[in-house]
């Protein structure tokens, strides 16, 4: 593979040690590991991280021996050990959900890949679906793990849980948001939902409450974490909240998506199930299977994890 590689250790995959990359594609320093050929007969996997502004060493290093076939974990642009959003040629002021999809097109085509199973985590099943209602010729199948597609209602369900937490009436901005806003003009519902939401409780707090099953589970993330010694990624988040993120409703794009489509959810993820996986089942006609988990399940029970992932993957 050509490229810059650095010093990073690499770490182990089902198909022997992964080879690191940096790549200028799609106008941005992209990083990722590869196991594996891309370039044979199966559809090479490719693991979309959440955050937004996260990155894949996480999940790689705590799962990425149990993938089979050929696999890459990408940290997406300005995430991660990629180049800073910044300083890719599109700015910091231009991230949508089309340059991130562009990017993973650009990777496949990089690696020489035919086809590619889109594997998304949170956030990043965002990417995988749009990928594969894009590029239907180009997705084996959208794999997609605790998914986020209706950005108003998370939001809610964020107001929701930090009102409970904070023992206050659920005080719904909504109907006062549309009301202040001019015709004409999108009302900023989820926005005013967030901001409600933050000012009972820091984001760290509210999502460790919703997402973790237990503190064991938070704790097994946050050595990972530390141990990557990855720090940053906030601009990415920043970036696309002010392109919108808290007022997308990807649900109306969920049927126009040809490819089969595979859920896996946690129960105690409950920024995900059931309302954010009951509008890509419904929508799409996907698979659920549903873990005694949260939202990142291989911490809470690896085995049960790597079944339904397999079972998603060779179905």
């Amino acid at each position: 593979m050509t490229g810059s590689h650095d010093d990073t250790p690499q770490s182990a995959g089902s198909d022997g040690w992964a080879e690191s990359s940096l790549e200028h594609l799609n106008g941005a320093d992209l990083y990722f590991e590869v196991v594996g050929d891309p370039t044979g007969p199966d559809p090479t996997v490719v693991f979309l991280h959440g955050g937004p502004g996260y990155n894949s060493y996480s999940f790689q290093a705590l799962f990425g021996e149990r993938l089979r076939g050929p696999a890459v974990f990408l940290d997406q642009r300005g995430c991660g050990r990629s180049g800073p959003l910044a300083d890719t040629e599109q700015g910091d002021e231009t991230l949508t959900l089309d340059t991130l999809v562009g990017d993973l097109e650009a990777l496949r085509d990089h690696l020489g890949a035919e086809r590619l199973v889109p594997l998304g985590h949170g956030f990043g099943a965002l990417i995988a679906l749009e990928y594969a209602r894009r590029y239907p010729t180009r997705t084996e199948r959208a794999v997609v793990v605790n998914p986020w597609v209706q950005f108003p209602e998370l939001a809610l369900t964020l107001l929701a849980e930090a009102s409970a937490r904070q023992s206050v009436s659920l005080d719904d901005p909504a109907e006062k948001a549309r009301a202040q806003t001019p015709e004409g003009f999108h009302p900023a519902v989820g926005g005013a939902r967030v901001e409600a939401a933050f000012a009972l409780l820091n984001a760290r707090d509210l999502l460790n409450a919703l997402q973790f099953k237990d503190s064991a589970s938070r704790m097994h993330l946050e050595f990972a974490d530390a141990e990557s010694q990855l720090m940053g990624g906030g601009e990415v988040g920043d970036a696309l909240v002010a392109q919108g993120l808290w007022e997308f409703e990807y649900p109306p794009f969920l049927q126009e998506i040809r490819r089969p489509v595979f859920v896996i959810a946690g129960a105690h993820d409950r920024t995900s199930y059931p309302e954010q996986v009951a509008w890509v089942s419904d929508l799409t006609g996907g698979d659920v299977t549903v873990l005694d988990a949260g939202h990142y399940p291989w911490l809470d029970d690896e085995d049960a994890f790597a079944d339904a992932l397999d079972d998603a993957l060779r179905r």
